[in-house]
């Protein structure tokens, strides 16, 4: 892998290819999506790299008084070799960054997944690198609709987050903010959103300004002379409750400012790095309180809590690093009334193979720059990988919804054809069979107008826009491809795909043609799910859903016994309830693990399955041939913020929430084929796409596929 490193002897800076780290017990393994450059800190560090010996001396004086121990206690010859050698140490950079877990270390199964986004913090940790291995308690999972860019920023929010908590205000006090970089800038919208007043200082009108469009109510250059008659007027001469000193310089001026603009016993942090010279008399007649904050929070610099996962009570210490770095990124999610936006702090996003060049900047400052962040490019293509869908969708077609059938089973002559018959927006054109006596018979008995036995019959004509396909199996991705291939919209009976290679076959297709594809994954177009995928949408996630199917065994003669034509009930029917799963948790399928109880002639009747989900919700599935007929099918419950729904064979929804329950039952089973054909017809009509998300289907597909992977290969299988 490729990391950002830097050498202590000389403060060279380069991007070097690196041995990558594995995973470690208590441990994650994050493949990096993005990092944010602390430009004055990490200016701060390239330069005292860059200094020679004598000016590191005279800028760390400490260090030369524990080379000057070591010297008399070890011999002059021992220390210089060993300072040399520690110069020659590569120092990783980057201390804040967002990324995507790709191994879980022991330990912590169950409260991270591979593919979950999380921020990560710590120095020598979260560095600028393709993969960094981080402990559990420097990782916050990333809400699904929170970027990358924003997510990096999580440690610099930490930082700020608990340097205003040290601060003590309440909401209505007003708080001084000394130093508006981005620590500064942070602080400030923190503020705002506890409703502080804030007054920004600083020399820089851009940032000053910035500050400003951030919540400061006020705003001081201090190049334009004292502020403080102009603070007690806005005051009414009550001065500042709190001051947050967040600059970046040798000198001690911070510290005066912040005297002059305390009102009596008020508090101050420093989160920044300035002279420590405090004006004595000041302090001393106001009584004022100082606090050095620490980094993130509660939990820095404590080897047990960061390297070995140790918890702090939360009722003596509730605000740790890890919380102040979960709750910075909570507040980033764009659907909060009030959240903190970050997007306006970012000046420049660099590709992380530019790295030594946004360096060069940052460190001869040679552009003006806040917010630097380093992007990476997309990882290698795993073995789950797909072709990536294209964006679009079809133009609307004056002709409406024209469509070829291939296929006329028992299924599709049963819980298709008939309500096609019956609507008014679909023109059944032409019916494919195998058989001439089937084809005429079903075309004639629902109403088509042409019966072919030739598939080209509906490949070929362009009078048709619309191809269901009600095959075997085996012939779904090659026959949806082909109708994608020749333009028209395609609704296809589950399995999409038997494999990978078919199922990117059909996303090529797709991504070349004006059209659109739908999966036969009824159960989400049901009434009672549509109902409890509702309830469930407005009840905080994460969601735990139980599905159990009692499949009953299928007849020794039924071809979906045959492995070569049925290809087994995993990829025949079990897709659909991963597909209901994926419907009602509402978040992208993260990883999938399965068990099987027992496999004969290569097909699995009996098999319990593991969903794990991006928003942390959780499904299981239990699918049996085992059980007797004659009770019910399909058994669902899911549970979530303290309501409970059941549904039970789609005859009996039960909803029960603050003790009380409501049951509705429905005169005859329906599990949404009607409504499902409505929805696709109509989207052929309308031309507005999909009405259910392709990448949905597509995902629903490949955890189909990994539930195989799982059972051959006895392991939790990434998506």
């Amino acid at each position: 892998m490729k990391q950002v490193v830097q050498t202590g002897r000389s403060g060279g800076l380069f991007l070097r290819e690196v041995p990558a780290p594995t995973v470690q017990p208590g441990y994650l393994l994050v493949r990096t999506r993005a990092s944010l450059i602390s430009a004055g800190t990490e200016r701060m560090a390239l330069r005292f790299a860059q200094k020679s010996l004598a000016g590191k001396a005279r800028a760390r004086p400490e260090l030369i008084r524990k080379v000057m121990e070591k010297a008399r206690r070890d011999g002059i010859r021992a220390t210089l070799q060993a300072v040399m050698s520690h110069l020659d140490d590569p120092l990783p950079l980057g201390y804040s960054a967002c990324g995507e877990v790709v191994a879980v270390g022991t330990g912590l199964e169950g409260r991270f997944t591979p593919g979950t986004r999380v921020a990560i913090a710590g120095a020598g940790l979260a560095n600028h690198a393709e993969l960094n291995l981080v402990p559990e308690n420097l990782a916050a999972p990333v809400p699904d609709d929170v970027g990358d860019e924003a997510a990096c920023f999580g440690t610099l929010g930490a930082i700020a987050l608990h340097a205003v908590r040290n601060l003590q205000l309440q909401l209505g006090d007003i708080a001084a903010v000394i130093g508006v970089g981005l620590v500064g800038q942070l602080a400030i919208r923190f503020l705002t959103l506890a409703g502080v007043r804030v007054v920004a200082f600083d020399y820089d009108p851009a940032r000053l300004a910035l500050a400003k469009s951030g919540g400061a109510e006020a705003i001081w250059n201090l190049g334009d002379g004292d502020p403080l008659p102009a603070l007690e007027d806005m005051t009414a001469g009550r001065s500042c409750d709190g001051i947050l000193i967040a600059a970046a310089t040798d000198s001690s001026e911070p510290f005066h400012l912040a005297a002059g603009l305390a009102r009596d016993r008020a508090r101050i942090t420093l989160v920044g790095l300035t002279g420590t010279e405090i004006p004595y008399r000041e302090f001393m007649h106001k009584e004022l309180s100082l606090v050095v904050s620490r980094s993130y929070g509660p939990g820095r610099y404590d080897d047990d809590f960061e390297g070995r996962g140790m918890k702090y009570p939360p009722g003596y210490v509730p605000w740790t690093e890890t919380r102040n770095l979960e709750e910075t990124v909570r507040l980033m999610s764009p659907g909060r009334s009030l959240s903190l936006s970050v997007e306006p702090l970012i000046t420049h996003r660099i590709p992380f193979e530019k790295a030594e060049d946004a360096y060069a900047m940052v460190t001869d400052n040679s552009e003006p720059h806040l917010g630097v962040v380093l992007i990476y490019g997309d990882p290698p293509a795993s073995g789950l990988s797909r072709l990536s869908l294209r964006a679009g969708t079809p133009e609307r077609d004056d002709r409406g919804c024209v469509m070829g059938v291939l296929g006329a089973g028992a299924f599709a002559r049963t819980m298709l054809l008939p309500h096609l018959k019956a609507m008014d927006g679909c023109t059944l054109h032409t019916l494919v069979t195998t058989r001439g006596l089937s084809s005429g018979y079903s075309a004639e008995n629902f109403g088509f107008s042409i019966a072919a036995t030739d598939m080209a019959a509906v490949m070929e004509n362009k009078d048709i826009n619309t191809v269901l396909i009600a095959t075997r199996h085996a012939e779904h991705a090659k026959l949806a491809a082909a109708a994608l291939a020749a333009g028209k919209n395609v609704l296809v009976e589950k399995p999409l795909a038997l494999n990978r290679d078919e199922l990117n076959a059909i996303i090529d297709a797709r991504n070349r043609s004006g059209s659109f594809f739908q999966v036969g994954f009824n159960r989400r177009f049901a009434p009672m799910a549509v109902k409890a995928a509702e309830r469930l949408q407005a009840l905080p996630a994460p969601r735990v859903i139980l599905m159990r199917i009692n499949a009953g065994a299928l007849p020794a003669e039924s071809w979906q016994n045959v492995p070569e034509e049925g290809h087994g009930r995993i990829l025949g029917e079990l897709c659909h309830f991963i597909d209901l799963a994926r419907y009602w948790a509402g978040a992208p399928i993260r990883s999938v693990n399965a068990a099987a109880a027992q496999v004969t002639h290569g097909v699995c009747d009996d098999v319990t399955v593991t969903l794990r989900f991006a928003d942390g919700s959780l499904a299981t599935l239990v699918y049996t041939a085992k059980g007797d007929s004659s009770f019910s099918k399909e058994l669902f419950e899911a549970y979530a913020g303290g309501t409970v729904i059941t549904i039970d064979d789609f005859r009996k929804l039960t909803i029960v929430a603050d003790g009380h329950a409501t049951t509705e039952t429905a005169r005859a089973q329906d599990k949404g084929h009607a409504a499902q054909l409505d929805a696709f017809v109509s989207a052929v009509t309308a031309g507005h796409g999909a009405p259910v998300p392709e990448a949905e289907a597509i995902e629903s597909t490949l955890a189909t596929f990994a539930v195989l992977e799982s059972l051959r290969s006895g392991e939790p299988v990434t998506l």
